[in-house]
């Protein structure tokens, strides 16, 4: 990865805590971070000058603020910011195209509250051609530091909807994630509940479970090799994959799941375990396209 960490603010709690993250982020994997303020136009109601002055005003002022403090935080980090008219989604997704990854802050009311992800998270989620990762707000690990007992996170989690090539960009952020912070992956993959053989339930799951782990060992060999220090844990489990990677989040730093590129401009979609994750999950979250 070459391209910058792009990290949208607007001054809410969940956008500083995501610029928190993505500073670090961008500081451990020393790319540059660009620092993204917008406000959306108009265009059948073309803001009066006054209204365009206090916009800018406003997003000028909260972008120095906040590269101030990040730097500060983050020697020898290199930061940029962008101010731009036009919306959100649209600025964060024209970023995206040149971005090693993007950054979407979430509003949390407590460490027990779901993700409150709007349109426009969702929006981008759905339609980034990069990783996109999102940070809620007062997630006490980020805000106390990783080096504070409230950051002992020790795995990147990755859920695997099947094994494959198909995964090598979600298992290579997975990875690449878990070797930049010094701790191992855990790979979950979540089984249905038919049973396809013609024998007792208990055993035909200890067959299917025994298949799936040599699909995955053999999906996950060159990771292995290109990634000899990253301890790796396979978790096959038979049941709801949602279930499987929300409790195996619970000492997760990162929770990684994939979606499909879109096959269409105008067309977007995550998946329910996706979904799922993004609103319930305890930790940060990467969603990483794959074909």
């Amino acid at each position: 990865m070459t391209g910058p960490v792009v990290v949208g603010v607007d001054g809410s709690p969940g956008s500083v805590t995501a610029a928190w993250w993505a500073a670090e982020e961008a500081t451990r994997k020393k790319l540059p971070l660009v620092l993204l303020h917008s406000w959306p136009t108009q265009p059948l109601d073309v803001p009066i000058p006054q209204e365009a002055r206090s916009r800018q005003l406003y997003g000028r002022n909260l972008l120095r603020r906040m590269e101030a403090e990040l730097v500060h935080r983050h020697a020898g980090l290199t930061l940029t910011t962008e101010l731009v008219s036009d919306t959100a989604a649209h600025a964060l997704l024209a970023h995206g195209e040149d971005a090693s990854l993007l950054v979407l802050g979430s509003r949390g009311h407590s460490a027990a509250a779901s993700f409150l992800l709007g349109s426009i998270s969702l929006h981008v989620l759905g339609l980034a051609q990069c990783p996109t990762v999102t940070v809620r707000a007062g997630d006490p690990a980020v805000e106390a530091g990783w080096g504070h007992p409230a950051g002992h996170r020790d795995e990147v989690v990755v859920g695997l909807a099947e094994a494959g090539p198909a995964n090598d960009p979600v298992l290579e952020f997975a990875f690449a994630s878990a070797a930049s912070y010094g701790i191992g992956v855990r790979v979950v993959r979540a089984l249905a509940h038919r049973v396809p053989y013609p024998a007792s339930p208990e055993h035909a799951a200890d067959i299917l479970e025994a298949e799936e782990r040599a699909r995955l060992t053999t999906t996950l060999a060159k990771w292995r090799e290109r990634f000899p220090d990253v301890p790796v844990l396979v978790q096959v489990v038979t049941g709801s994959a949602a279930h499987a990677l929300l409790s195996a989040a619970t000492r997760s730093r990162l929770t990684v799941v994939g979606r499909r590129r879109r096959t269409s401009h105008l067309t977007w979609k995550l998946g329910p375990v996706a979904h799922a994750v993004l609103h319930h999950g305890p930790c940060p979250v990467a969603v990483v396209p794959h074909d």
